[in-house]
């Protein structure tokens, strides 16, 4: 198998370790999405509630240890299996949507319980072959704007999240920083790794944002020895706006493995509930969830087959089924483990530019986020400065696919225009993916093209009809 994709054992290795190299920031950025965000009842996704400040820190270090596993055992597994040189870990775009839309909305157990249908429905598709068809039905200019709007959501996070964007106060709706001025040592750490990633970017330096992560901790490590800046409990305007970058007084070292008990922080059912909102609210949810999930993963393993030159005859690469369905594992995998649903990874073709062919280098990729493990507890000390410019340069990416939208075809513009600004601007995935497939498909139906439209998509869009409408719906009804 190695010899007839043109590879070798040395060139396996080695690309396997650029690809976790190149991945490997997902250890520290997980945890900051996922990890320091409370759900409806202020908890956190270990179950702690996010009023002790010290729960934050733990809640981190079970996150980390959590997306560490899970991305080594389906790495390996996806080796094993699909024998394609692919990694798994949490997905971004994923994560920022149980974080940021459902989670405000229902328990965190129940996030991750609809994650683990999400996923289960997908691996049905894809062993039935109906994922084809539903990929079909969505036109590839809203599959583009629903990536590209995840990427500037994602972007807006880490720019809000290291305080780089504010509320203002009394002014417009946000700001630059404090009066539009750079002050306090944290947000000056933030520009700093900023700029420094981005240099690495440009110069093309391999596994430039974990350089970023590990440098930026450092500098804020030695920084605080000095300046002693402190927490935003202490100091709101200008501390440090999660993590302390500095050692706590009853430091673990050993890896926090709660969340692998899946049985006390998942819950399946309790979604499900027998009012009309909730069950629209949590059939959108799903649909939000697959269409965020899955219709990347058929363009990474694309794109990844083309860099190495493993395309076969259909355009597809080798046993894309098995590579399909191994994608959609990892999906129930990442709900059951709490770290989000776990899809491909882009990054995987930076290990196969660097020689990986075959599923080899999974090993290699899976072994060492395993060994990861070990080393995470110390992402306590990482502060959310020191990770938030990762989520602004992998936003920057995610913006780069705009360029496959026809913005000159107001049919498919439009729309797009939809998805791409009102996740960010709403801060709601789903919101934006609603108004971007209702404006498809009533700017076709005014153009006299609705027999265009494939019936699955009336379907979609009539859920998001009723999602926005609920309110209405529901007091028509008397139901709520």
């Amino acid at each position: 198998m190695i010899s007839a994709r043109g590879s070798t054992v040395g060139r396996e290795v080695r690309g396997g370790f650029v690809t976790f190299f190149a991945m490997a920031y997902i250890i520290a950025l997980n945890p900051i999405i996922i990890g320091t965000t409370p759900d409806i009842n202020g908890n956190l996704i270990s179950g702690l509630p996010i009023s002790n400040g010290a729960n934050i820190p733990a809640t981190m270090a079970m996150v980390a240890a959590a997306t560490a596993i899970v991305a080594g055992v389906m790495t390996l597994l996806m080796g094993l299996v699909g024998k394609f040189p692919v990694a798994l870990a949490a997905g971004l775009g994923i994560n920022a949507l149980a974080a940021y839309t459902l989670a405000p909305t229902m328990t965190w157990a129940q996030v991750m319980g609809l994650i683990v249908w999400e996923g289960l429905i997908i691996t049905v598709l894809v062993l039935t072959g109906f994922r084809k068809a539903v990929m079909k039905a969505v036109p590839l200019s809203l599959r583009t704007g629903i990536s590209v709007g995840i990427g500037l959501f994602i972007a807006l996070i880490g720019l809000v999240d290291a305080g780089f964007v504010r509320k203002s106060a009394g002014g417009p709706l946000s700001e630059l920083g404090i009066g539009y001025s750079i002050i306090g040592w944290p947000l000056l750490v933030f520009v700093v790794v900023l700029v420094a990633l981005i240099i690495m970017w440009v110069k093309q330096v391999k596994g430039a944002m974990l350089i970023a992560i590990i440098g930026g901790t450092v500098f804020a490590f030695i920084l605080e020895i000095f300046v002693k800046n402190g927490g935003s409990v202490d100091n709101p305007t200008t501390g440090w706006r999660l993590n302390i970058p500095e050692f706590a007084a009853n430091q673990s070292w050993l890896p926090q493995l709660e969340l692998l008990r899946f049985w006390d922080h998942v819950d399946m059912l309790g979604a499900f509930h027998a009012d009309f909102r909730a069950w629209i609210i949590v059939i959108l949810t799903i649909l939000a969830l697959m269409l965020a999930d899955f219709f990347d993963t058929m363009g990474t393993i694309v794109a990844i087959g083309r860099t190495g030159n493993m395309l076969e005859r259909d355009g597809n690469p080798p046993r894309t089924q098995q590579v399909l369905f191994m994608d959609s594992v990892a999906a129930v995998a990442g709900g059951l483990f709490s770290t989000s649903s776990n899809t491909s990874y882009i990054e995987s073709a930076a290990g196969v530019s660097d020689g990986a062919r075959t599923g080899l280098a999974n090993l290699v990729t899976g072994g060492a986020f395993l060994v990861a493990t070990f080393v995470t507890p110390l992402v306590n000390l990482v502060p959310s400065e020191a990770v938030a410019p990762v989520l602004v340069v992998v936003g920057f990416l995610m913006l780069q696919q705009i360029t496959d939208i026809d913005w000159t075809d107001l049919e498919v513009a439009i729309p797009a225009f939809f998805l791409v600004t009102m996740m960010a601007f709403t801060y709601s995935i789903t919101v934006g993916m609603g108004l971007g497939f209702l404006a498809y498909l009533i700017i076709k139906t005014v153009k006299g093209k609705a027999r265009e439209i494939n019936p699955l998509l009336w379907i979609i869009g009539v859920l998001f009809l009723v999602y926005f409408m609920q309110g209405l719906i529901v007091k028509w009804l008397g139901v709520g």
